[in-house]
């Protein structure tokens, strides 16, 4: 398979399971969001040391290509759209769980913190942005066209466990978090 197929060339690109759209279509935006929040894990990845930490990167990663498969399959796409994986409610109790582990081992938070620390939880804190991001694309995408029911669920419980991740990287680097002074 060559790595090119000109059918792009034009401004447009195929849906999963069907249907050419333009490159700039909203559905688009929010899975190319999402794949751009992909790969800034994979450079967070590339920084920390912390092997429990990269495992969770890890299966967010894959968490993140289901979920981008699930953005980029119309929900009434018919044709074989049963045999997609969806984001499904495990992945959202999965979230949940890390984010309630390393909530309770950071210390607890009386300010506003600045994104920052070590090079490992500053990047964490991008990919929180970079989360955000994906999160505003994909509910400007729902308020127009079906989507499934937890992506959104999953993008908001995700850029909580960044959030926590990143405060835990700083944590066990003793590295203070950096409090924002008004």
């Amino acid at each position: 398979m060559k790595i090119y197929t000109k059918t792009g060339d034009e401004g447009t690109t195929s849906l999963f399971r069907g249907g050419r759209v333009s490159k700039h279509n909203s559905r688009i935006e929010a899975y190319g969001t999402v794949d751009e929040l992909n790969a800034t894990l994979g450079i967070a990845v590339s920084e920390i040391s912390n092997d429990e930490v990269n495992t969770i990167l890890s299966v967010i990663q894959n968490d993140l290509f289901t979920l981008g498969a699930d953005l980029a399959t119309v929900v009434d796409s018919g044709k074989n759209s049963g045999n997609i994986v969806r984001t499904d409610d495990r992945m959202i109790e999965r979230l949940e769980q890390f984010i309630d582990k390393y909530d309770t081992i950071v210390p607890d938070l009386s300010n506003f913190i600045l994104p920052g620390g070590t090079k490992g939880a500053a990047l964490l804190h991008y990919s929180r942005t970079v989360c955000r991001s994906a999160e505003r694309r994909v509910a400007e995408l729902a308020s127009a066209d079906e989507i499934g029911k937890n992506i959104l669920i999953y993008l908001n419980r995700l850029s909580d466990l960044l959030f926590v991740l990143s405060r835990y990287e700083n944590y066990v680097n003793k590295t203070p978090d950096v409090i924002w002074s008004k």
